[in-house]
């Protein structure tokens, strides 16, 4: 899908964002005006025009989202590397049935682009490892993400 835009995602993508994964976030920075990236990993695809994630409601991202409702979710998946835009908002200050305080936002794509340069496809997506309780990390994770299905 080199170079093409659509206004939605497609079904590969949405299939690939129904489990926690690596991708990072570009929301504007509500002090500086510039640009600030964050990783997350609690991603979920609700359905083709809509993504959900979940971050502390403390974090730097919903004040950003606050102040500018524009967002970025950069998408490493399908042998390529995606470019999901949107109007970001915060759907729940507190996400119900997790015993951490996440707040679950929401993001209403407008855009979809694959911004793979030319002639080359990805080989290796991004792993990354949890470093604490693994089992504690696995629970967590399960609820966080059934948490989100249910919104």
């Amino acid at each position: 899908m080199a170079n093409q835009v659509e206004p939605k995602l497609i079904k590969p993508l949405v299939d690939e964002l129904q489990k926690e994964r690596f991708v990072t976030l570009a929301t504007v920075d509500h002090e500086t005006g510039g640009p600030n990236v964050s990783a997350i990993s609690w991603v979920l695809a609700k359905d083709e025009g809509t993504i959900y994630f979940a971050v502390d409601n403390r974090s730097r991202i919903i004040e950003n989202i606050k102040s500018n409702d524009k967002a970025v979710i950069n998408l490493i998946a399908n042998e390529s590397t995606y470019s999901i835009s949107g109007t970001a908002s915060v759907k729940q200050e507190k996400l119900e049935g997790v015993p951490l305080k996440l707040a679950l936002v929401e993001i209403n794509i407008s855009e979809v682009r694959d911004v793979m340069f030319y002639g080359s496809k990805i080989v290796a997506e991004p792993q990354y490892d949890k470093t604490y309780d693994k089992d504690a990390a696995a629970r967590l994770d399960k609820q966080v993400m059934d948490a989100m299905r249910k919104a």
